[in-house]
């Protein structure tokens, strides 16, 4: 027996009757759906949040110049700029967000959470709330599990695929998961927790997918950078319980519905928005000529 996660109201009514946390009870739901053990489906976390790590030292260490040249070392420049808008720490996490998903522009090696596209966001949200609090792996990897109950109910009202409901269902649901998780980390209750995702949500409502000649790197990598900044806002707010007046499951349901409504090609296809730009035109074609020279001849042919 497990909570099958088709809504935040219900996950809090079933952890409740039960006495569990949320970490629980996810764990409770990957041992009784997916027959796992409880310690080698903690050390998977836990491995996974270490490519998490991995990718933003990559990202922030090493060559980052995508083949297309639209990405080209962008977290290293943020990181060692000397000018410092905010703070130093909104810096590092701005830098760390746009590192990890540099090194997935970049065919690196980064975890999906929720989809690669969104890959900078976890990783930037979560090594830099380490940092900040000196936080233990543990408590890390309980943040992870909150952010994947997050995910699982999103995905069962909404969506998490971009081609499905544009980008708001790819890093809308990634800063949503990582606010949640800032939260939990943090000590809020489960009302401040969900409290979080809704007001992350309504921050990235309607945001379309308009991949630059179909690549996952222009918007797709500020936007990491911009999501992660929203998930720590959104915490901030939810933990001073400023409430987000909408209910969360209602939120999700308001994502379901704008994504089902966008035009196609605001989803993924690379025919609207910034991707049916003058510019953005000229880069898919400069991109196309590109892939068609590396191939063999007989393939030209």
């Amino acid at each position: 027996m497990s909570y099958l996660f088709t809504s935040f109201s219900g996950w809090k009514s079933y952890v409740n009757e039960h006495s569990l946390t949320l970490p629980e009870s996810v764990l409770e739901y990957e041992m009784n759906q997916k027959g796992g053990e409880k310690e080698e489906i903690l050390s998977g976390i836990l491995r996974a949040y270490e490519v998490m790590k991995d990718a933003v030292t990559t990202g922030l260490e090493e060559e980052m110049t995508s083949r297309s040249g639209m990405i080209n070392n962008g977290a290293k420049k943020v990181f060692n700029n000397p000018l410092t808008v905010l703070s130093p720490e909104f810096q590092k996490l701005i830098s760390r967000a746009l590192a990890a998903k540099e090194v997935n522009s970049c065919m690196g090696r980064v975890v999906a959470a929720p989809t690669a596209g969104a890959s900078g966001i976890l990783p930037g949200t979560l090594v830099s709330l380490q940092e900040i609090h000196s936080l233990k792996d543990e408590a890390i990897v309980e943040g992870l599990l909150v952010g994947a109950g997050i995910a699982l109910i999103i995905e069962e009202k909404a969506s998490l695929a971009g081609a499905v409901g544009g980008c708001q269902a790819e890093t809308g649901s990634a800063a949503a998961m990582a606010s949640g998780a800032i939260v939990y980390c943090l000590g809020g209750n489960i009302d401040q927790i969900f409290n979080a995702v809704a007001i992350t949500i309504q921050c990235m409502l309607g945001l379309v997918c308009d991949p630059v000649a179909g690549l996952v790197e222009v918007p797709c990598v500020v936007r990491n950078a911009s999501a992660a900044s929203i998930a720590f806002s959104s915490a901030q707010i939810a933990l001073s319980d400023v409430s987000a007046v909408i209910p969360v499951d209602e939120c999700v349901e308001a994502m379901g519905e704008i994504g089902s409504s966008m035009e196609s090609r605001y989803k993924e296809t690379a025919m609207g928005g910034l991707a049916a730009t003058l510019t953005g035109q000229e880069i898919s074609k400069r991109v196309l000529i590109q892939d068609i020279e590396i191939l063999p001849d007989s393939l030209q042919e």
